[in-house]
C-alpha cells in the first residue's frame, strides 16, 4: 500500500514481496522527496535450525540442513559436510574424485537455481511483464529453453543426491554411493545441447535487457581457490583487502540483530556492509572461468557496454548466465571423463572437535561452524546464509535508488524498488534465524 499526505511525507509500503522465496516486506519513508527511512523487513517466523541440531549425530546434519531451503539444499549440505569433516579431522583425507563429485552436485544446483531466478523470477521485471507466464506469450521459445535447462539441473542433482529436491546422497566424508556410469553417459548429449543453448540465452539477456544505470562502490566477498572457479574450496577474500582462511571468517565478520528483521545482518568488522553472490564471484574470479564461459564473458561485456569488474548489481542477471555456462561446461568435463571412484566416502571415527567452512550457494557464501562432542553429537551449530549477509547492502542500495528516483510516482517507485530487491535473488526462508519475543512491531 502506497500513500502520501499533506506534510509532503511519502510512505511506500509493500506488505508482501513477490517473486522471492519467503516472506518479506518493504517500507520506505520520505519527506520533501528526501529519504528518511528504508527497511527491508523480514517477518517470516524463524525456524531455529541451529538450536535443534544440538544433540543430533553429526551424520544426520547434512539431511537436516538440506531442509532449510528447497532451492539450494546442496549449499547447506556442502557447507556442513566440509565443516564437520574439519571437526572430525578428515578434511584433508578426501579423495580428489569425491571433491570432483561435490563440484558436480553443486553444478546441478547452480544450473537449476540460476535458471529459475533469471528467467522465471527476474527477467519479467526487465522486459515489462508481471510474471513469466505472461512473458511466455511473447517469448515462448526462450521460456521453453529455460525450462529445459532447469530440468537438466534437477537431473544432475538427482544423479548424485538420489532426488532433485532435498537430496539425500551426500554425507559427511563424501557420498553414500557414487553415480551410475550408465546414467551419467545418458545425460551427456543433453548437457552438450544445453551448453550451446545457455550461451545463446546469455547473449539474449545481454543484448535485450535495458539495465538500469546504477553503480555503487561495493565490497565484494567470495571464495577464491588457487585454481578453478569458486564453489566448494578456497580462502575468503574481497576486493578491498579481506583475505581470511575459512575458519577465520566468523572472526572477520559480525552478525547483528536488527529490530525490523528476523534475519541477522552481517557486516565486516570495522567496515560495514558487503556483497556476496554471482557478481562478487565473477568480479573476483572471472579469470578462473572455464573456456566457454571465459570466451563469452567479453562478448557480454561488449553488449552491456561495461568491462569487468562490474559495479552495477543489476548485471547480476548476466553474471548468473556466465556462471551457468561455467557449471554446464564443468558438468560436461566430469561426465565425459567419469569413472566410478574406488571409494565414495572416507571412514570417520567420531570425536570432539570444531570446524568452520563456507561454500558458494547460488546467492553467495553459505558458512557453517560446528562443535562436536566426543560421541560425534552436535554441541554447537552456527549457520550464516547469504541473504542475511546481503540484507544490509540491499537496504543501502534501496536508499540510494529511491533518492535517485524520488520524482517518480509512488507506484513506479515501488515497482523499481521491488525490482532491485529481486535482483539479489533473496532467499528469505534461508535467512531467518532470530526472534526477540519482547520486541514490538511498529509500522508507519
Amino acid at each position: 500500500m502506497n500513500k502520501s499526505n499533506k506534510n509532503n511525507e511519502r510512505l511506500i509500503n509493500v506488505g508482501a514481496l513477490a517473486r522471492v522465496e519467503g516472506e518479506g516486506a518493504l517500507h520506505i519513508k520520505m519527506k520533501d522527496n528526501k529519504v528518511e527511512r528504508v527497511r527491508l523487513e523480514i517477518y517470516e517466523p524463524p525456524r531455529f535450525y541451529e538450536a535443534f541440531l544440538q544433540g543430533r549425530d553429526f551424520m544426520e546434519v547434512p539431511d537436516i540442513t538440506a531442509r532449510i531451503c528447497g532451492i539450494c539444499p546442496v549449499a547447506y549440505q556442502m557447507g556442513c559436510c566440509h565443516a564437520l569433516e574439519k571437526a572430525m579431522g578428515v578434511f584433508d583425507d578426501l579423495d580428489p574424485e569425491i571433491r570432483q563429485l561435490r563440484d558436480l552436485l553443486y553444478c546441478g544446483e547452480w544450473i537449476e537455481s540460476h535458471i529459475l531466478h533469471m528467467f522465471m523470477l527476474h527477467l519479467p521485471d526487465f522486459l515489462g511483464y508481471e510474471s513469466s507466464i505472461t512473458m511466455a506469450a511473447d517469448h515462448g521459445p526462450t521460456v521453453k529453453k529455460a525450462l529445459r535447462l532447469k530440468k537438466l539441473g534437477n537431473e544432475i542433482v538427482a544423479i548424485l543426491g538420489g532426488r532433485s529436491v532435498h537430496p539425500v546422497g551426500a554425507c559427511v566424508g563424501g557420498f553414500w554411493k557414487a553415480p551410475d556410469p550408465v546414467e551419467v553417459a545418458e545425460l551427456i548429449p543433453e548437457v552438450k545441447a544445453c551448453l550451446d543453448e545457455m550461451c545463446e540465452l546469455t547473449m539474449f539477456l545481454a543484448e535485450n535487457v535495458d539495465f538500469p544505470d546504477f553503480e555503487r562502490d561495493y565490497e565484494f566477498v567470495s571464495l577464491k581457490p588457487e585454481t578453478g572457479y569458486p564453489m566448494n574450496l578456497g580462502p575468503i577474500v574481497s576486493n578491498k583487502g579481506l583475505h581470511v582462511e575459512q575458519e577465520e571468517f566468523n572472526q572477520a565478520i559480525e552478525e547483528i540483530h536488527i529490530e525490523h528483521s528476523t534475519a541477522l545482518h552481517s557486516i565486516i568488522k570495522g567496515k560495514g556492509a558487503y556483497m556476496v553472490g554471482p557478481l562478487a564471484r565473477l568480479n573476483l574470479c572471472h579469470d578462473q572461468l572455464l573456456p566457454r564461459a571465459a570466451e563469452i564473458s567479453p562478448k557480454v561485456c561488449k553488449a552491456v557496454k561495461k568491462q569487468l569488474p562490474w559495479k552495477n548489481n543489476f548485471f547480476s542477471l548476466v553474471a548468473r548466465g556466465i556462471e551457468t555456462i561455467h557449471a554446464l561446461e564443468l558438468t560436461l568435463n566430469v561426465f565425459e571423463n567419469y569413472k566410478v571412484p574406488k571409494r565414495s566416502r572416507v571412514p570417520i571415527t567420531p570425536r570432539a572437535g570444531k570446524g568452520g567452512h563456507g561454500t558458494e550457494a547460488p546467492r553467495g557464501i553459505c558458512w557453517h561452524e560446528y562443535e562436536t562432542n566426543a560421541d560425534g553429537s552436535i554441541k554447537h551449530a552456527q549457520i550464516i546464509p547469504p541473504t542475511s549477509q546481503n540484507q544490509m547492502t540491499i537496504e543501502e542500495d534501496l536508499r540510494e535508488l529511491v533518492a535517485q528516483l524520488a520524482d517518480l510516482d509512488d507506484e513506479k517507485l515501488c515497482l523499481r524498488s521491488e525490482h532491485l530487491i529481486r535482483n539479489y535473488d533473496p532467499c528469505i526462508s534461508c535467512s531467518v534465524h532470530f526472534l526477540n519475543l519482547k520486541r514490538e512491531w511498529i509500522h508507519s
